[in-house]
Parts: structure tokens; C-alpha cells; sequence
């Protein structure tokens, strides 16, 4: 069934603001479903875990279920689900966990296409044990990350690699399970950020070669809740417990503090809401998320390629990057605007597009700041043809 992208927008009541909604990097709006889980749970009676009452016993049917919600969109175990208020947290945690056990001489292996959240606390981490960190670096051409530069990079010293399976800058999805494998060549852990890849493609822990995905609910249009999973659950009982409760077991161990229950309700049902994106999904959950997900990919490969195509026939316009695989985020420069009047002109037009000063991350190597930044746009579920016309229209005038 082709995807209904006029029934979608009818899910989303922010929409009614009249603006055209490309910030989708930033996290998408949210559907009426999530915020209705969310305003429900926030006025059912709700209590702390561990009693015989039925406000408990509410509590963590709560928690169980935001875990199988996660474990069924990237083919994991609930077991191995640890929840928090976002990746970033989440990946902090793990990095200090990882590194009380590191020495002088190991090292940790990330990219320059990451997101700061998963590159800043494996530095620290490798900074606090003498450790050493390695750089994969982006084709500055392409802004592709090729994974044969996994083969020298990753060494018997080499306790973490870390990379994204999704850039939410430039849009490249890099090969993770190639350099997966070269990092299972040294026992290394592969930890993927698949913060910006959640919303747009089918995940699989297992075939991505991972050993913890990260994932953010407000990509897709959840609450701001983010979760770690683990491939092994029983990893987690062999790491630092950072909870209060002593004996914290299992995905707790990384748990910090009493948990927001209204927003795991609605973390349930923004991925309930991503299973019914395509109406001809059947069976379980996590068949429903592929079908759906594979679905929303063929829909967007066909407006990226609309939007990509009719930006670069202009001649004062640059489209960073040229990845073969890639979700639907981008980046260009417009030649002699810098990147904050580009989106003021933008913003009169009713486009929401975000400005970067290009001065960290892969956009400070490919020297982005030079030319006065970059506007950066994405693709949601929501997102139809006429609003990617509306955006190049609004490029073409700055010509």
C-alpha cells in the first residue's frame, strides 16, 4: 500500500500552524495519540513501583511496557532496555560505567559524523583513564564514513567503538555493520547512536552488528525519553550500577532516580504510532514497525531525491554530501548569503530551518564555517511534495 502521507498530517495537530515543518532533526511534532497516552497516564492514579496496590502495580505495567515498545523497534530483548530522559544522558552513564575499568594505553575508536552525544563521552572517559582516542573520518566529498578505515583503526587496546547509523546532519548511513565486524575482530563494543535512523528505517540490533543502540522517542515524534539497549542483557549486571537502589539489577543498574511515567506512556504509543504508519501492516508489533518503517523510507527516498535534484540546479547553491545511503536530512550553503540570513529569509516564508555555524563536528571538517554556515532542513512523516516545493522556491529568491 503506498504511503498515506494526507492521513499522517491529519494525526498531528501542531500542523495547524500554518508553518512547514523541515526540522525534523530537531525532533518531530507530536502525534495526538502520544499526547493523549501521555495526558492520561497523567491523570490515572500512578504510584511508585513495588507495591500490591493497583496506582503500583500501574507504575510498572507502565515501565514494562515502554521496554517492550523499544525491544520491538530494534529487534532486542525488553531485558536489555535501560530508559532515561534522553541518549545523551543515557550514553554518559555508559561511558562512565565502561571507563572506571579502562588504563593507560586503551583506546576508543569514534567518528566525525557522530553526534556530540556519542563522541564527548567517550573522550572523557578516555581522557579520565590516559586512553587514547581514534578518529574515522567522513569522505569530505561525499560525507560518506568508509568502513576501511574500521580495519586500522580498531586495535587489542580498543575498548569502544562508537558511531551513528544515521546522520542527522548530512543524512549519511554509514555501513555499522562493517565496522562492527572489525571491531568484533578485537572484542571491542560497538555502541551505534540510531537516534536520527529510528524514525526512517527498520532497525535490527542483531544485523547491525551492535552491542548497545541508542535511540531518542522525540525523533519520531515521542516524548523526550530516550533508551540504551543492550544485544545481551546480561551485560548490564557486569557493569557499575549507577542506581540508588543498591540492589539494582538488570537495565536499573543504569537508571537514575524515580522514572516519568506519563512520558513512558507516550513513548508506547509514538512507536504503537510508528507500527500503524502503513495501514496494510499485519501481525506483531515488531512486524507491523518494519512494514510500516520500510514503507515510510520508499515514501521519503522519492522526496528527498526531489528536494536534493531541485536544489542543486541552482548554481548559488551547494548540497553538502552525496551519500549512497542516507535518511532524509541535508545540508547546503547558499554562495554569498551566510547561513542565519539564509533561514530568516527562510522563516519569512513560513519555513522552519535551522541555522549551524558550521564550527564543530563533521561540518567544521569539511570547513563549513568558512563560507558562513550551513542550513540544515529533514524530512518528517508529515512532510508532502508541496512543502518541498515551497522550500526551493524559498532557496531559488536568495539566487
Amino acid at each position: 500500500m503506498a504511503f498515506d502521507v494526507a492521513a499522517v498530517r491529519g494525526l498531528f495537530p501542531a500542523l495547524g500552524d500554518g508553518w512547514v515543518h523541515l526540522d525534523a532533526p530537531a525532533g518531530m511534532q507530536v502525534p495526538e495519540q502520544v499526547a493523549t497516552a501521555a495526558s492520561t497516564a497523567l491523570r490515572a492514579p500512578v504510584s511508585g513501583p513495588g507495591g500490591i496496590f493497583p496506582a503500583s502495580q500501574r507504575a510498572e505495567a507502565i515501565v514494562e511496557a515502554a521496554r517492550r515498545a523499544i525491544a520491538d523497534l530494534v529487534g532486542a530483548s525488553p531485558a536489555g532496555v535501560v530508559l532515561g530522559p534522553n541518549s545523551a544522558v543515557l550514553l554518559q552513564r555508559l561511558a562512565d560505567a565502561l571507563g572506571d575499568g579502562w588504563m593507560i594505553g586503551d583506546d576508543v575508536v569514534v567518528s566525525r559524523l557522530d553526534h556530540p552525544s556519542n563522541v564527548a563521552p567517550w573522550q572523557r572517559a578516555a581522557q579520565r583513564s590516559g586512553g587514547t582516542v581514534r578518529w574515522a573520518e567522513v569522505d569530505i566529498e561525499t560525507c560518506e564514513l568508509p568502513t576501511w578505515q574500521y580495519q586500522e583503526l580498531v586495535t587489542p587496546r580498543t575498548k569502544v567503538v562508537a558511531l551513528t547509523a544515521a546522520s542527522g546532519a548530512v543524512g549519511t548511513r554509514p555501513d555499522v555493520r562493517a565496522a562492527a565486524e572489525a571491531a568484533a575482530e578485537h572484542g571491542a563494543l560497538v555502541v551505534v547512536d540510531a537516534a536520527a535512523a529510528a524514525p526512517f528505517v527498520p532497525l535490527d540490533i542483531t544485523a547491525m552488528g551492535a552491542d548497545v543502540v541508542a535511540v531518542n522517542a522525540s525523533a519520531w515524534g515521542g516524548p523526550p525519553v530516550g533508551a540504551l539497549v543492550f544485544r545481551n542483557p546480561a551485560m548490564l549486571d557486569q557493569l557499575p550500577s549507577v542506581a540508588l537502589e543498591p540492589g539494582a539489577r538488570g537495565p536499573e543498574r543504569l537508571e537514575l532516580g524515580p522514572h516519568a511515567y506519563p512520558l513512558l506512556a507516550g513513548l508506547v504509543a509514538s512507536v504503537d504510532y510508528l507500527a500503524g504508519l502503513d495501514d496494510a501492516a499485519v501481525g506483531p508489533r515488531r512486524e507491523r514497525l518494519l512494514t510500516s518503517l520500510g514503507s515510510v523510507k520508499s515514501y521519503q527516498a522519492g522526496l528527498l531525491a526531489n528536494l536534493t535534484n531541485g536544489l542543486r540546479r541552482m548554481r548559488h547553491v551547494m548540497v553538502i554530501g552525496d551519500a549512497m545511503r542516507r535518511v532524509p536530512s541535508m545540508a547546503f550553503t547558499v554562495n554569498g548569503v551566510k547561513a542565519v540570513d539564509a533561514v530568516e529569509h527562510l522563516a519569512e516564508r513560513g519555513v522552519c530551518a535551522f541555522a549551524d555555524p558550521g564550527t564543530h563536528g563533521v561540518f567544521a571538517v569539511l570547513g563549513v564555517g568558512e563560507v558562513g554556515g550551513a542550513v540544515r532542513v529533514g524530512l518528517a512523516h508529515y512532510t508532502n511534495a508541496s512543502e518541498v516545493d515551497q522550500l526551493i522556491r524559498a532557496v531559488a529568491e536568495l539566487g
